[in-house]
């Protein structure tokens, strides 16, 4: 069983990452890039019977800062 865990910064949190990639962008003449939002993509290999809810205390207690990140799963 598989899960991949979305995490990106909230709104309204500065993503000095995706300022930078925007600013690359912008200097590679790719000046339709108004911002861009960095974020990460975690997959997790688990144990057959592995629930969403344990992949969702996982993230709250450590694959995400939830003070300043938001996070989505999906299980496969």
């Amino acid at each position: 069983m598989k899960a991949r865990v979305h995490v990106m910064l909230k709104n309204g949190v500065l993503d000095p990452q995706g300022e930078a990639v925007r600013h690359a962008l912008g200097a590679l003449g790719f000046d339709s890039v108004k911002g861009v939002r960095q974020g990460k993509v975690i997959e997790l290999d688990l144990a057959d019977g592995t629930s969403e809810a344990d992949v969702t205390e996982m993230c709250e207690k450590l694959l995400a800062n939830t003070v300043i990140e938001s996070y989505s799963v999906e299980m496969a």
